[in-house]
């Protein structure tokens, strides 16, 4: 098994696992993994796609989702790609605020230019052209914080599907 990782910088973290075993053996695998009695994780199997969520009861706003796809390159090879972040409820609100600043800086920034042209007072777009990318920080850093919160339960995920795809 070769895993490959992408940077820590990202807020959803990827992986790429190369294994010798047919597509079909790994989805047998989880199926049976994920169905069994003592299994505490949530999942949804739909043809190569897996998405396993924490269970309900450690569910919180920065919890986790790991979504595996399984894709068979030869007979005999598959790679499991690996995709950690927050459920799509969180990543879509938190998308769609990035799309908001984006806009309003746009807008600040044409306002100012507009102002500056015709001569008149420049402060308050200027002050909020600044603004904005100290929110872009900001979100950041808020995502981060998110992910660091969530991070025990992204290590759970991953040992969890570790052992998965170790399992004879």
């Amino acid at each position: 098994m070769k895993e490959q990782k992408n940077s820590d910088i990202h807020l959803r973290p990827r992986f790429r696992i190369e294994l010798d075993e047919n597509h079909e053996q790994l989805l047998e695998k989880f199926k049976s993994n994920l169905k069994k009695g003592d299994c505490k994780y949530c999942s949804k199997i739909v043809d190569g796609h897996i998405v396993i969520d924490v269970p309900e009861v450690e569910s919180h706003f920065w919890s986790p989702q790991l979504n595996v796809e399984i894709e068979e390159i030869e007979e005999n090879k598959s790679i499991v790609k690996g995709l950690v972040g927050p459920k799509p409820q969180v990543w879509t609100l938190f998308m769609f605020i990035h799309f908001g600043v984006a806009v309003g800086f746009i807008g600040f920034l044409i306002l100012w230019y507009v102002r500056w042209t015709f001569e008149k007072s420049t402060v308050f777009p200027m002050v909020m052209t600044i603004f904005f990318p100290l929110l872009w920080i900001l979100l950041y850093f808020l995502g981060r914080v998110g992910k660091d919160t969530g991070n025990k339960q992204i290590e759970e995920l991953h040992d969890f599907l570790i052992q998965t795809l170790e399992k004879k």
